[in-house]
């Protein structure tokens, strides 16, 4: 098979908007439609002839959020193969629909380029601009006219992270005018919704002043409320929650991704503390939390030195 598109990123950078050579990619990409179609064929691979446009679900979200994690660690040798590996997602579900008689690769291609001819009027047409929120608008509404809507809601993948879900939900409905006149405003509309999870959570909804420390004695947590309390407990959490989400909106911030880098950061960082339990012969089950803290603060520190 071609071995020439791995060096592709050490040619000098084109000029930005500059198609692929059409002399390589069209034969490197006919070679990836061959390789999947002969998976696929009776004398191929009897893993990928099972696929169903259904099972092969799973796989695609996979690689997605592994492409996600390449493109945060900056490593493009990564970021390549986990592009390719979504692409051969739709290369292979596109040979799945064929070999039903449902579609074809082909007919995703030309419908793609149609879509975004057709909504992007003021780069193939004569419709004028002025900004990105301009653009925003005419995508919208054309969609609005494909699709043939009722509720500005539709079309939304009802798949989504719940967190990805709100910033989504809220977008939507901003677009049309419903939304806070000011951002800093959604701070004040932060502070009621906690304030009504307190209600819940503690007696006559004051929340106690308990400074955050790891020398204080340990207090277990009480065991759940009654069924209704906790469904009580979890709406206002949720309501906190997507306050939070429109705040992130607010100040474009993806929550998803930033909930991600959280995630991803504090467990760098347990994991520092595992690693230098072993190098001092201990082990993170028998550890005082006095002693995780101490070695969590360790490696933040040095992480952030090294940044």
């Amino acid at each position: 098979m071609t071995d020439s598109i791995a060096n592709e990123s050490s040619r000098i950078t084109p000029e930005p908007g500059t198609p692929p050579d059409p002399t390589r990619i069209g034969p490197v990409f006919l070679e990836l439609c061959q390789v999947v179609a002969k998976l696929r064929s009776p004398t191929g691979c009897p893993w990928d002839r099972q696929q169903t446009l259904e099972s092969i679900k799973p796989y695609t979200l996979e690689e997605t959020h592994e492409l996600l994690e390449a493109i945060d660690s900056g490593d493009d040798g990564a970021i390549v193969e986990e592009l390719g590996d979504v692409l051969l997602q739709v290369v292979l579900d596109s040979q799945i629909g064929a070999d039903a008689g449902r579609f074809s690769l082909i007919d995703v291609v030309v419908g793609l380029t149609e879509k975004m001819v057709r909504r992007h009027p003021h780069v193939f047409g004569d419709t004028s601009v002025n900004s990105a929120s301009e653009v925003t608008s005419h995508w919208d509404r054309i969609k609005q006219e494909e699709k043939r809507r009722d509720s500005i809601f539709d079309g939304l993948p009802a798949a989504l992270p719940s967190l990805a879900r709100a910033a989504r939900l809220s977008k939507k409905a901003a677009r049309v005018g419903y939304d806070f006149p000011s951002r800093a405003m959604l701070f004040d509309k932060l502070r009621e919704e906690l304030a009504e999870l307190a209600q819940e959570l503690f007696p006559q909804g004051q929340i106690p002043s308990v400074a955050a420390s790891v020398e204080a004695p340990i207090e277990p947590d009480s065991e759940p409320f009654d069924a209704e309390r906790q469904r009580r407990i979890e709406s206002e959490l949720g309501d906190v929650l997507f306050v939070l989400a429109n705040i992130a909106r607010r100040w474009h911030i993806n929550p998803e991704e930033a909930l991600r880098a959280s995630n991803a950061k504090f467990q760098r960082r347990v994991e520092y503390i595992e690693r230098r339990l072993k190098e001092m012969g201990g082990d993170i089950h028998s550890a005082t939390l006095s002693e995780m803290e101490k070695l969590y603060q360790e490696g933040k520190r040095l992480e952030n030195q090294s940044q």
